[in-house]
């Protein structure tokens, strides 16, 4: 059976999440911009609707995509859960880690699975580091560093992501939370966190770059920045083991050939042996990341990545900024 969406939030990623679904499966679309949910409605041959709470009631939609400003994606997929509606919020999902166990508990109650975007997850590279360290090629894993970052543009200071109001902060709860969710992928949980979340360049009330030191339980660590003043967009990502090393860079697009690169070292050790792939085709991650949501809906599993990593990675976000404001 097809799943039937709703999609709130029109802007950019909305209309990247419309776009996946298959045809005629999307019902209704909503924004507070009525133009913008118009132009989706249009595109899409669906219904638009004057409110996000229509949306929900609608007994001939299944699911929806949230992917709205961050201060209306706990309050909205509370709402959608509690409607018995499946829903994939993008990250991070909430504004504190607080507004998350309600919505886990009217989850569990109506039965509706929630899955979160951290589509990073599902880029071709880290399934391949994910599929090489399950089978052990890295051996005991040691330590992550990772570096994410954009340079912004003209008039970046005034848009909504810089209004902690709006956004929950700056940078550090926008990309930095894709760094956060990757890290304790391969690591685990940081009971330790240390960072500093500041404003460098950009006249801002929150941050604009972070730097976090995060620990698991047995000192296992990652190394993390993330920032708006990278000028050339970056993304890199190092997972160090004691028998390798695996070197992710690129997403796609302005960040380059998305690739992996293994060096595992020999038993001499000296150059290590060095193979490599790429991945040169358009981003899949999305699409694959609503594959794995519609199997986990007809499975009844629960969605992982979902609001339990969410909690955990908003939580390190709240110590890194509560930290940085002493």
């Amino acid at each position: 059976m097809t799943m039937r969406w709703g999609v709130i939030g029109c802007g950019l990623i909305g209309h990247k999440r419309a776009k996946l679904l298959a045809a005629g499966s999307l019902i209704a679309c909503t924004d507070a911009d009525p133009a913008r949910a118009i132009a989706m409605a249009k595109q899409f041959s669906c219904e638009t609707l004057p409110d996000w709470k229509q949306l929900i009631a609608r007994p001939d939609i299944d699911a929806v995509n949230v992917c709205t400003t961050h201060d209306a994606l706990a309050p909205i997929t509370l709402a959608a859960v509690q409607a018995g509606k499946h829903v994939l919020v993008e990250k991070p999902a909430a504004l504190h880690a607080a507004d998350i166990p309600p919505i886990q508990a009217a989850a569990a109650k109506s039965g509706a699975r929630v899955r979160v975007g951290f589509n990073h997850r599902f880029h071709p590279a880290f399934l391949k580091a994910r599929e090489l360290v399950d089978a052990g090629e890295l051996g005991e894993l040691m330590f992550v560093r990772a570096r994410y970052g954009h340079g912004g543009r003209v008039g970046y200071e005034k848009e909504w992501r810089f209004n902690p109001a709006i956004s929950g902060g700056g940078q550090l709860i926008d990309q930095g939370m894709h760094l956060i969710d990757l890290s304790r992928w391969f690591l685990g949980s940081f009971p330790h966190v240390s960072g500093i979340a500041q404003a460098l360049y950009w006249n801002v009330a929150t941050d604009d770059n972070a730097f976090m030191t995060l620990q698991t339980a047995d000192r296992k660590t990652a190394f993390l920045h993330t920032g708006c003043t990278e000028w050339k967009n970056l993304f890199s990502f190092e997972i160090f083991g004691k028998l390798g090393k695996l070197d992710i860079s690129g997403l796609g697009g302005s960040y380059g050939v998305e690739r992996i690169t293994f060096y595992r070292m020999l038993p001499q050790m000296g150059p290590p042996e060095t193979t490599a792939w790429e991945y040169p085709f358009e981003d899949r991650s999305w699409a694959l990341e609503l594959q794995a949501f519609e199997r986990d809906i007809a499975s009844g599993q629960n969605p992982c990545p979902g609001l339990a990593d969410a909690a955990e990675a908003l939580s390190i976000v709240e110590s890194i900024y509560a930290e940085s404001k002493k």
